[in-house]
């Protein structure tokens, strides 16, 4: 017998146990829940990590590190041979073109060319930002460098 046999049979859903009907049922009284306390109460709800008012376990270690998470800044990022691959010589590159194109997936968030390859095009290229390798590979092709206003 396979499951897709027995749920035909069944039925799709299981019924929900019929609870406070009678000690006889044996799910009378407390209905499952044992006594008192706030678990037994209608609308209980766990915090999740709520540990009854001891110290919680992300406070009971000292912390450690650094972390830039308030203060990063993202950028997709492209390198100089990417767009060396993908443009003609003259071409002006920007981060609407590089969607069109499929190499980053959208503009939500800035646009950094990194200076990762060679590049012997003359492009004009705007971004967010550009490492200082990769401004002066595109200047050095004759190209151009535009950096947006942040």
């Amino acid at each position: 017998m396979m499951i897709h046999d027995i749920t035909a049979k069944v039925g799709p859903h299981k019924r929900s146990k019929r609870l406070g009907r009678g000690e006889g049922s044996g799910k009378g009284g407390t209905s499952g829940r044992g006594h008192k306390g706030a678990k037994s109460r209608a609308g209980w709800v766990s915090r999740p990590a709520y540990a009854g008012g001891a110290t919680p376990f992300a406070r009971r270690f000292p912390k450690r590190g650094f972390s830039n998470h308030g203060f990063r800044v993202e950028y997709y990022v492209i390198n100089v041979r990417d767009l060396d691959k993908v443009f003609e010589a003259g071409a002006h590159v920007d981060i609407d073109a590089l969607v069109k194109l499929g190499l980053i997936p959208n503009t939500k968030i800035g646009l950094k060319v990194l200076g990762t390859g060679d590049i012997k095009k003359k492009l004009s290229v705007t971004a967010a930002a550009f490492s200082a390798s990769a401004k002066a590979k595109i200047e050095a092709a004759g190209g151009s460098c535009t950096e947006l206003a942040k």
